[in-house]
């Protein structure tokens, strides 16, 4: 198992906690990922999480840029300024701070959601929306006529 899929709902605890699904963190000891970079999604009311692998990646998409362009420096905004490292606690638990909450608008409950090379962290109503608006694209597009 090395890809995230599908999605979950957890409740978030008295103490901020909400635990990861069991088949994320299936993914995460697989990979060998013991500390996440969490980024503000660019499109979606979301938290991104994954390997330090995910940084780099983005970080190689930058450096492949002129260091002064507005590219550049418009991606480090949302790489670096957007981001941070997150760890779970010895129970696979992820501390839902004041950086995601009001990024997501996520208050009691949590959805995790796989996106193959890392997860989201959604508010679930938001996730149920645009989960069924996309679907709603995606049909709609079948039907058309070419």
């Amino acid at each position: 198992m090395n890809r995230f899929l599908s999605h979950a709902t957890n409740r978030i605890d008295a103490k901020g906690r909400v635990s990861v699904p069991s088949m994320f963190r299936a993914v995460l000891s697989s990979l060998d990922i013991r500390e996440l970079y969490c980024f503000q999604d660019f499109v979606f009311p979301a938290i991104s999480a994954g390997g330090p692998d995910l940084l780099d990646r983005f970080e190689r998409q930058i450096a492949s840029e002129d260091p002064f362009s507005p590219q550049a420096n418009q991606m480090s905004l949302l790489v670096h300024g957007g981001g941070v490292f997150m760890k779970l606690d010895q129970e696979g638990r992820l501390m839902i701070s004041d950086f995601i909450r009001d990024f997501t608008g996520i208050t009691t409950d949590v959805t995790f959601v796989g996106r193959a090379d890392h997860f989201q962290l959604w508010a679930p109503q938001a996730f149920t929306e645009l989960q069924a608006a996309a679907r709603e694209g995606q049909r709609l597009r079948g039907l058309r006529p070419t």
